[in-house]
């Protein structure tokens, strides 16, 4: 009886699909080893399942984002599901410093491992749960980005960069409570960037940004912020507990936020709400085209929908009007649920 073939396989199918129906390139030649390594077991396998980064489904996930519109995302918790949370961390960052090497050059290289120094290096990681995800994006062009997101474990605050750490600093005062999940170390085309995300634990209240976006300099973006969320959201400008991670970055044009909903912590979601999206990015026709494609592209050839959206984010920025990235969970790659064992 032949073997069951390997979930990496059908992922490698979505994403050549993907990449033709979106212009994009192929990632599957560059990241095939990653991509075997991580789905060795059948589509289905209830080890799947047990991930931190989509759990209930093989830890695999698009996302479609206006700031690139055009780009073929997907984000992978590294490694079989046996594996632990330092191996993770240590795969994450050579597959990293491999792409970095091979398609950015030695100065991107140096600049990585400067900054993913603390966060991997000895002594680091005493207390991880899953140690790291990996990230990649490619265009028409070719590789456009790959990042890894650290897990930190209490200790890497401190770790932060100098421009960084101030608005870390802020958002815990401002925001009580806020749990730092992550520090996301990203390699594009001639430029670096670094963010930290946090978890903010309580129901949060939208309102409640404008204090810490005075001091950050965003404050004019948060009517436009409230609109998206108020739009897509059914009018609810609150978001229920452990429904909300905001993130932080210093760019060229100084601080950005991004605020994540998870969208299944949401009750009464409504069930228009992809329709609520795509009206509010009307106005956008090149980013709400990229949307349909990216839609159809992650849609199995016999479905019509692509599966669950599971994070809506809006990321804030001085210098421009607040945009939005959208994280699917594929329905092919959900795990069914095990049976109750009888009694």
């Amino acid at each position: 009886m032949p073997l069951a073939e390997p979930l990496s396989r059908r992922i490698t199918h979505r994403l050549e699909r993907a990449a033709r129906m979106m212009g994009a390139r192929d990632p599957t030649g560059p990241l095939q080893g990653l991509i075997q390594r991580t789905f060795p077991y059948p589509a289905g396998h209830p080890a799947y399942a047990e991930n931190a980064l989509s759990p209930g489904a093989a830890p695999f996930e698009p996302s479609f984002s206006e700031l690139q519109p055009g780009a073929l995302r997907f984000t992978l918790e590294p490694l079989p599901p046996e594996a632990g949370p330092h191996d993770r961390r240590d795969e994450a960052t050579r597959e990293m410093r491999r792409l970095v090497s091979s398609f950015m050059g030695r100065e991107m290289l140096r600049w990585f491992d400067e900054r993913s120094e603390p966060f991997r290096g000895f002594g680091s990681g005493g207390r991880l749960g899953y140690g790291a995800f990996f990230g990649a994006a490619t265009d028409r062009d070719g590789l456009a980005g790959a990042r890894v997101y650290y897990e930190l474990d209490g200790t890497g605050i401190a770790n932060l960069t100098p421009r960084l750490l101030p608005v870390a600093t802020a958002a815990l005062a401002h925001l009580p409570g806020l749990r730092p999940l992550f520090t996301t170390i990203a390699a594009a085309r001639g430029e670096g960037d670094q963010r930290i995300t946090f978890q903010h634990p309580g129901a949060m209240r939208l309102a409640d940004l404008e204090p810490l976006m005075e001091q950050l300099g965003l404050a004019h973006r948060l009517p436009g912020l409230m609109q998206i969320l108020g739009l897509v959201l059914g009018g609810r400008f609150d978001l229920p507990a452990g429904s909300a991670l905001v993130a932080f970055g210093v760019g060229a044009g100084g601080v950005e936020l991004e605020l994540y909903v998870a969208l299944d912590a949401i009750p009464d979601l409504p069930p228009q709400f992809l329709e609520l999206l795509t009206l509010g990015l009307s106005e956008r026709p090149r980013e709400l085209h990229a949307l349909s494609r990216w839609m159809g592209a992650f849609t199995p050839e016999d479905e019509a929908w692509p599966g669950r959206f599971s994070i809506l984010s809006v990321r804030c920025a001085a210098a421009s009007p607040p945009r939005v990235s959208l994280y699917l969970r594929p329905a092919e790659f959900e795990i069914a649920p095990r049976p109750f064992a009888a009694a």
